[in-house]
């Protein structure tokens, strides 16, 4: 048989360090995964949407920190790709997807499934070409895995279907791609002014992000030399609080409060590694100087004084040797006495409610943090789930905690968690599903099963779209639209070969955790949860208190003043009224 484009690509990926492709075949793609089937070095990971293909493909990148293939065929095959790759994108993690496209010579025509792919995945994407011939081939598919690995972003390679099975000279040798090893830190005139503020500054606060990842001794022996205590951002808590005597916890919406005071109280902040999104709890007064490895990401969300380019772990080393020694350490103590009464406070809410109640979320991830393995992998669907993962997973150093942070996409949990399993088999992937996220993308339990990864997903079943909920009660809406009529998810799972659990007790919750994690296989709890446990952030604004005020005052005119006696003893109201 003849060498083709797709055997080209196939062998390139290869050579990268790809060992699998995500998607779902389709006429246009035949060339590619008729090349995947005879490959010795690389799978076909089935899904059962391309939206999973691409959330499985971020979720593999993400953990790996290595290139990660999903797939498409033309028009609505690869359109799926799109929210699962702005994802990746945002999240910075090398992802190339192929996007098969129509027949060369229709297009522009209106052929059936034709849409135009390069225009479609542009913002998306840091690399987004058409192959038009066999001749660009080999350097486009080059250019589009360089940029992903080097930018840690997403490639697109659009390629219309006949050219995959276009017969090639086969080469004599195919590089391996991979990320080059580079040491990057400012020039010696800006550490020297960053240290000579800090050195004159009397309150520093740290303020770490994603950016910190492979620098916690560094990080730490920069804060021991400022007596600085260190909030971290929500991408930061794996990286940052771990073993970390100056931790003084999360800042932003799902933040609390003393994060938010640490950095209140500061006459400079230090910025590292972060893009903190919530501008609302950045200080308006304090110095800033602000250290990430993308020039381009400084100064976006406040005033930055004093901009510095270059990685974390290359940085501090030589910030921290420019640090006067004998500070005083007020304002850590400070901070962490704060810390100390707001992560006890925390730990109260993660209690078991009565048999018979909803079963308090706090305690569940508590219990699920409490049991999971060491090296555990835990990937929250975005809302309420993610809250409580930031405030009651215990990260170690070993753990990962990984989810769609920063574009906010609903049903990512269960999807990523798919590529996880299938890049590292033998480590415990949980997901924490919402019932919202789990039912947008629930045909990737039969994923699960087909490709037998033993996923274990906690479903918080609080038959609501709840963050929403929140959201419309703090802008004064009365709830609407936000009802789930949930089925019975582990009678579900078992009904598609996944073992599942139910717990409607939390008498009962230790011993189905257990149970669950231990499991060999997939495995689906369905804990049904309390529906009206608010989370609030750090500081509640005066328009925030009064679209709470005005929220209450419409539920009971329209009938509906059952919410409240519901919430009458939440926290949440006895701050506000």
């Amino acid at each position: 048989m003849s060498y083709t484009v797709a055997d080209l690509i196939v062998d390139t990926i290869a050579a990268s360090g790809v060992e699998r492709v995500y998607g779902i075949p389709g006429d246009s793609l035949n060339g590619f995964t008729d090349s995947l089937r005879t490959s010795s070095s690389i799978a076909w990971t089935h899904v059962r949407h391309e939206e999973g293909a691409a959330f499985a493909a971020a979720g593999e990148a993400a953990v790996t920190d290595r290139l990660a293939v999903c797939a498409g065929s033309c028009g609505p095959g690869n359109l799926h790709l799109v929210n699962g790759l702005y994802d990746a994108h945002r999240s910075r993690v090398p992802v190339l997807a192929i996007a098969a496209h129509i027949p060369a010579s229709e297009i522009g025509t209106g052929y059936f499934q034709e849409t135009h792919p390069e225009k479609i995945f542009d913002e998306c994407s840091s690399f987004c070409e058409m192959v038009s011939t066999v001749d660009q081939l080999p350097r486009l598919l080059d250019i589009a895995i360089r940029t992903a690995v080097e930018d840690r972003a997403v490639s697109v390679l659009v390629i219309p279907g006949e050219l995959f099975l276009t017969a090639v000279d086969r080469p004599e040798r195919i590089p391996g791609i991979r990320a080059t090893a580079t040491v990057t830190h400012p020039a010696e005139e800006e550490l020297h002014l960053a240290a000579m503020k800090l050195n004159e500054s009397r309150r520093v606060t740290i303020l770490a992000g994603a950016g910190v990842a492979g620098a916690h001794r560094e990080l730490l022996d920069l804060a021991d030399r400022l007596q600085a205590p260190i909030v971290h951002a929500l991408r930061g808590k794996e990286f940052v609080e771990y073993d970390n005597p100056y931790d003084v916890g999360m800042t932003g919406l799902l933040g609390f409060s003393s994060g938010y005071r640490a950095i209140e109280h500061c006459d400079t902040l230090l910025m590292l590694g972060t893009d903190f999104p919530y501008a609302q709890f950045l200080p308006s007064s304090a110095y800033t100087i602000q250290l990430d490895i993308r020039g381009s990401q400084i100064g976006r969300r406040c005033r930055v004084d004093l901009p510095m380019v270059g990685a974390v772990a290359d940085t501090l080393p030589l910030l921290t040797a420019a640090i006067d020694d004998g500070r005083d350490s007020d304002h850590l103590t400070t901070a962490r006495r704060h810390y100390a009464r707001t992560r006890e406070h925390l730990d109260d809410l993660a209690t078991p409610s009565a048999d018979g109640d909803p079963i308090h979320p706090q305690y569940l991830t508590a219990l699920l943090s409490q049991a999971a393995d060491d090296d555990a992998v835990f990937v929250p669907d975005v809302g309420s789930p993610v809250v409580w993962a930031a405030r009651h997973l215990r990260m170690n150093g070993r753990r990962r905690l990984i989810g769609s942070f920063i574009h906010g996409s609903m049903a990512g949990a269960l999807s990523q968690s798919v590529g996880v399993a299938a890049a590292q088999p033998g480590r415990q992937v949980i997901a924490l599903a919402g019932d919202g996220g789990l039912a947008m993308l629930l045909g990737e339990l039969l994923t699960l099963v087909q490709n037998r990864l033993p996923v274990k997903v906690v479903v918080f079943n609080n038959s609501s779209l709840n963050f929403v909920e929140l959201e419309m009660k703090a802008a004064g809406f009365v709830t609407f639209g936000t009802d789930l009529d949930n089925p019975d998810f582990a009678a579900l799972a078992e009904a598609v070969g996944i073992r599942g659990v139910r717990v409607t007790d939390a008498s009962a919750l230790p011993a189905a955790v257990d149970d669950l994690l231990a499991h060999d296989g997939p495995a689906v709890l369905d804990v049904t949860t309390a529906r009206q446990e608010l989370s609030i952030p750090p500081a509640i604004s005066a328009a925030q208190a009064k679209g709470f005020t005005l929220w209450a005052l419409r539920t009971v005119m329209s009938g509906r003043g059952d919410e409240l006696v519901d919430l009458a003893e939440t926290n949440l109201l006895k701050r506000l009224f």
